[in-house]
């Protein structure tokens, strides 16, 4: 099966009409990503970045995407990789630069987000990866987790894009920090998919002592990571709109409490059951190296220092 076939029909079950967000549509689509990620980490990628092109289109422009396309969201920066843009004579936009870490550009996504730098501040354009001048450098991914999203690095020159929004109207939104909780409904299941060889331990009574200690910190954990996802979820559905801050604030305590239960599963099963899993189980093999790459989107300590920086002096009781 190829990733374009993998990833349409989970793209088919996201609840995106009228908006992806509110009445219950939040707390669907995490699931959808959790489900999707629990089984394959690889598309549950492809799936959230899609969800995240269709969600920002909808919020910075009003704007759809086309019946069966993919999109990606490319917005990572290395160095000295970045993209430029400059309208022309005739107030057509045109991209020039790199990007690197361009999930699904190697197939599946057939467009994409992209993130520039302007004379007026940062920019976002919607990019048909067809279009001249775009190049696709395929095979530097050496790692082996997360090969199958098929990230490449992609190169524009001259490429004529349509702006989506003004300036700075991607980061300066709600909706920015509202993704990354997103991405962490796509961690906790692949967090799920990665314990499964120990709940399977326990409930055939292979487990010593320890072994079970490790299914129970395992189990808080990812009840943990549940329910602030839930939670998260009925937010955006149903709760009065959040300032920007908040809603950082929100996406960063998510975020960590689900790493935590990342690691916990990771360790702990690992722990628990020796290396047999990771020796024999080629499946459990990959999804524990997907997952080990997957969830260092999240900028750890940094992560946790800015967090510490939105902390205010309210008790935070029930």
């Amino acid at each position: 099966m190829t990733p374009r076939e993998a990833v349409l029909p989970v793209l088919a079950t996201f609840r995106t009409e009228p908006s992806p967000r509110g009445d219950g549509r939040t707390r669907h689509n995490f699931s959808v990503l959790a489900r999707a990620a629990a089984a394959d980490l690889d598309v549950a990628r492809l799936a959230e970045a899609h969800l995240d092109a269709l969600t920002i289109r909808h919020e910075v422009d009003g704007g759809t995407l086309p019946p069966g396309s993919c999109w990606g969201v490319y917005a990572a920066e290395s160095g000295a990789d970045r993209v430029r843009a400059k309208p022309d004579a005739g107030g057509r936009w045109r991209l020039a630069g790199r990007k690197p870490f361009c999930s699904g550009a190697a197939g599946p996504c057939t467009h994409a987000l992209v993130t520039t730098h302007a004379d007026d501040g940062r920019r976002l354009f919607a990019v048909d990866l067809a279009a001249a001048g775009i190049t696709v450098h395929a095979g530097e991914w050496r790692a082996l987790g997360m090969r199958g999203s098929a990230a490449a690095t992609v190169d524009l020159d001259d490429v004529v894009a349509e702006p989506v929004g003004g300036p700075e109207a991607y980061l300066e939104r709600p909706g920015f920090w509202h993704g990354a909780i997103a991405v962490a409904a796509a961690w906790f299941g692949g967090a799920v998919g990665v314990a499964a060889p120990l709940r399977r331990a326990g409930a055939d009574g292979r487990l010593d002592p320890h072994g079970l200690a490790h299914l129970g910190a395992v189990d808080a954990a990812l009840a943990a990571a549940r329910a602030v996802l839930r939670e998260a979820a009925a937010v955006l559905d149903d709760g009065p709109a959040e300032s920007v801050p908040a809603s950082r604030r929100r996406a960063l305590q998510v975020r960590a409490v689900v790493e935590t239960a990342v690691e916990s599963a990771l360790t702990r099963t690992g722990r628990a059951l020796g290396p047999v899993p990771v020796v024999r189980d080629a499946e459990h093999a990959q999804r524990v190296a997907d997952l080990e790459v997957y969830v260092r989107q999240s900028h750890a300590e940094r992560d946790l220092a800015t967090l510490g920086e939105l902390v205010d002096e309210a008790d935070p009781l029930l």
